[in-house]
């Protein structure tokens, strides 16, 4: 009888993983990204100027929601910085 000859496996080929790290993927990350934090920080100011006019206080709250805006902010970049490390 005669045997069946074995066939030779080929290594396969990688697949490239795409986390973003080229081309559109990066791009729409990163412009989401800065999307976010440019209507956190509006809608936060915005809320601020309107809380000063209703209490009738000048600049108090559109300050504190604006620093408290741009810390959130930078908190979602790091947030994001460290989750696609």
């Amino acid at each position: 009888m005669r045997e069946k000859p074995v066939e030779q496996q080929q290594p396969e080929e990688k697949k490239k993983e795409n986390k973003g790290s080229d081309g559109l993927g990066a791009y729409s990350r990163y412009s989401t990204i800065a999307i976010q934090m440019v209507v956190i920080i509006v809608i936060t100011s915005l809320g601020g100027v309107k809380l000063d006019t209703w209490a009738d206080t000048k600049p108090v709250f559109t300050v504190i929601l604006s620093l408290l805006g741009v810390a959130a902010a930078i908190w979602l970049v790091i947030k994001e910085a460290i989750r696609n490390k």
